[in-house]
């Protein structure tokens, strides 16, 4: 495998590696399919000598590609008979020959029809991931007419009309998003939270007013989640709207729902990032008084929004109060305050941040026996 540029992997060399398998990728597939060459034989290879390389989606999903550039529907067939029963799904390069061999609409519906004929029979994972992945491959490239083919010859479900919102949100097209809602509703399939939160955040995207947003949730067919909220109060963040974003969190209660740890993040960030820094204390307060399960990594995060700006003097109050009211900063945030503290020579101020944390250790060990 070194010699075709693939190294050793290892937890910290995962991002490097993906690059490097997907670089590998790119210069197999093209030797392969511009040669007319089958893949199988590189995939018995790699399944050989790295069986978890095996089952690797972006591999696995050029074999499919390869089968179908030589029209070799048999073996493309047997492969995802194969894959299925191991439980392996595909993405959406594995039908990228589709839209490159088809000549005309008339020749791309078929190409579509008999791709999805073996997927129905196959079944299985590669079934559900397939369908699903063909509608992604014409929905990234703004076929949004062929997306709904493949539907109409499959089903008509929700999980299919959110992969073509998600296309309109990447696009920014709000009246795609929204006419894909719409027509949801007529055909009866009725939109899930997730679609909701998907055209929430393409709204923010476009600049739509609070008020606007707030309506939308209350004409929603379904209850919304926590993060809904958290998409709308972060782009009311974003605005400088901090009250209203306040007041829509203090809705979310009456939906019985909790703020997550990133939307606690979302406040303190940006109250700091506008330098209210008075706000972000008084956030930070407050949210771990509502929400005491938020504490440890709210109070961490704004000290180390501190550390980043070289304020030790503000990080060290932040963590002492921490530590007065029996809440553990966290590990990497103490040690870079502690080594901060120790670099500009303020070596006593250090040994008692050391014994202040330590005695947390010691309560909890009491708490244990008792």
């Amino acid at each position: 495998m070194r010699a075709l540029g693939i190294p050793v992997l290892k937890e910290r060399d995962r991002k490097r590696f993906g690059r490097k398998l997907g670089k590998l990728l790119v210069g197999l597939k093209g030797l392969l399919n511009s040669e007319k060459i089958s893949a199988l034989r590189f995939y018995k290879w790699i399944k050989d000598s790295r069986p978890g390389l095996g089952r690797n989606y972006d591999i696995c999903s050029l074999i499919v590609d390869n089968c179908g550039r030589l029209k070799d529907y048999e073996t493309m067939t047997c492969t995802l008979n194969e894959f299925s029963k191991k439980g392996i799904c595909l993405t959406q390069n594995s039908f990228l020959f589709i839209p490159e061999l088809a000549t005309d609409e008339d020749s791309l519906k078929n190409y579509v029809s008999e791709v999805v004929m073996i997927l129905n029979g196959v079944g299985g994972t590669c079934r559900s991931s397939g369908v699903g992945s063909l509608i992604q491959m014409f929905s990234s490239l703004g076929s949004f007419k062929m997306a709904k083919f493949v539907m109409e010859i499959t089903e008509m479900n929700t999980t299919y009309y959110n992969i073509m919102i998600k296309e309109t949100c990447r696009r920014c097209d709000i009246e795609g998003s929204r006419a894909l809602v719409h027509e949801m509703r007529q055909l009866g399939c009725k939109p899930n939270v997730t679609t909701y939160n998907l055209f929430f955040s393409n709204l923010c995207k476009s600049g739509e007013r609070a008020e606007e947003l707030l309506k939308e949730i209350k004409g929603m067919d379904c209850s919304p989640n926590e993060l809904t909220f958290e998409i709308i109060i972060s782009h009311l963040c974003k605005v400088g709207k901090f009250d209203f974003a306040i007041e829509l969190l203090d809705n979310m209660m009456l939906w019985g729902l909790k703020p997550r740890l990133t939307t606690h993040a979302v406040f303190v960030k940006g109250f700091f990032k506008v330098r209210r820094y008075e706000e972000a204390h008084k956030y930070v307060v407050d949210a771990s008084f509502k929400h005491s399960y938020s504490s440890n990594a709210v109070y961490s995060l704004f000290a180390d929004l501190y550390l980043k700006e070289k304020d030790l003097v503000s990080a060290q109050a932040i963590i002492s109060e921490m530590i007065e009211k029996g809440l553990r900063p966290s590990i990497r945030v103490y040690m870079t305050l502690l080594k901060g503290l120790q670099s500009i020579g303020r070596h006593e101020e250090a040994r008692d941040l050391e014994k202040r944390f330590s005695s947390l250790d010691f309560e909890d060990r009491i708490t244990e026996m008792g």
